[in-house]
């Protein structure tokens, strides 16, 4: 973190299991005065997401002797319904808090000014043993590298957005904005090896796009070579380096698939 105040926020919960999906966010508070409480609105957005991820994963793998939806259907939800719920329950949480702590300040204020105090960026990912599908509005990244240990960034924008500017929760019809990847998994080999959601301040840190991405090559790498305590205990000092030179705050949430990483070594012995 590199002010005052951290505006993002992140959770990791799940184990990837049809009972437990694993879920991932984190958000990006914009952080300047017109954003005030974006320290909450980044809270809400991750919270939110966990909750209507969840309600995706139990629709992708019910319970009991229910018959799981298509995967036509589940990919037509995450790209349409999925969305507007979670940008529908952002925003009715923010008003409702705004009502609740300012109701002697600005009383005319617009609904469009009081979003914009809470504005903040999300990137989510859910992954069960049938499907992995991702969410991102605004800034940040979502890296997979795969079974095979390829390198991706499939919601990078087709353009970069230009200078501090970027998409948000607070947009107008913001449910319109957010990009959708959407991946059946076809069998459990064939899973993500690597999936690392993480603010913009983790890849501002580096000249290029390509740094960034050799950045998290070499975390795979270093997982695959010594485990994910040894790379736990030094990520905070990877952040707080890349903090100093992005100048802005930076998290980074990862799930590092260990069956995939085991057997993407056995093929290299």
């Amino acid at each position: 973190m590199n002010k005052t105040r951290n505006q993002d926020y992140c959770e990791v919960v799940g184990r990837g299991t049809a009972e437990e999906p694993l879920i991932m966010a984190v958000a990006d508070g914009h952080g300047s005065a017109v954003h005030a409480r974006s320290h909450l609105g980044s809270r809400y957005a991750v919270d939110l997401f966990v909750d209507e991820a969840r309600r995706f994963g139990q629709l992708a793998q019910p319970r009991g002797d229910g018959r799981p939806p298509s995967l036509a259907w589940l990919m037509h939800y995450a790209e349409h319904a999925f969305p507007r719920q979670l940008v529908s329950s952002w925003r009715e949480k923010v008003l409702r808090h705004w009502a609740r702590t300012s109701s002697h300040e600005e009383p005319h204020t617009s609904e469009n000014d009081k979003l914009l105090l809470y504005g903040s960026t999300l990137v989510g990912a859910v992954l069960t043993p049938r499907l992995f599908a991702a969410w991102q509005l605004g800034d940040g990244e979502l890296t997979v590298i795969t079974d095979t240990g390829t390198v991706t960034a499939p919601l990078a924008p087709a353009e970069a957005d230009l200078g501090d500017e970027t998409e948000s929760l607070c947009t107008p019809e913001a449910w319109l904005r957010v990009r959708t990847h959407w991946a059946p998994v076809t069998a459990p080999s064939r899973a993500p090896r690597l999936v690392a959601l993480s603010t913009d301040g983790l890849s501002k840190s580096f000249a290029s796009d390509r740094g960034f991405l050799q950045f998290m090559a070499g975390m795979d790498a270093r997982l695959t070579g010594d485990g994910a305590d040894t790379v736990r205990a030094v990520l905070p000092e990877w952040l707080a380096k890349a903090s100093q030179h992005s100048g802005d705050d930076t998290t980074l949430a990862a799930a590092w698939n260990t069956a995939a990483a085991t057997a993407a070594t056995a093929a290299k012995t």
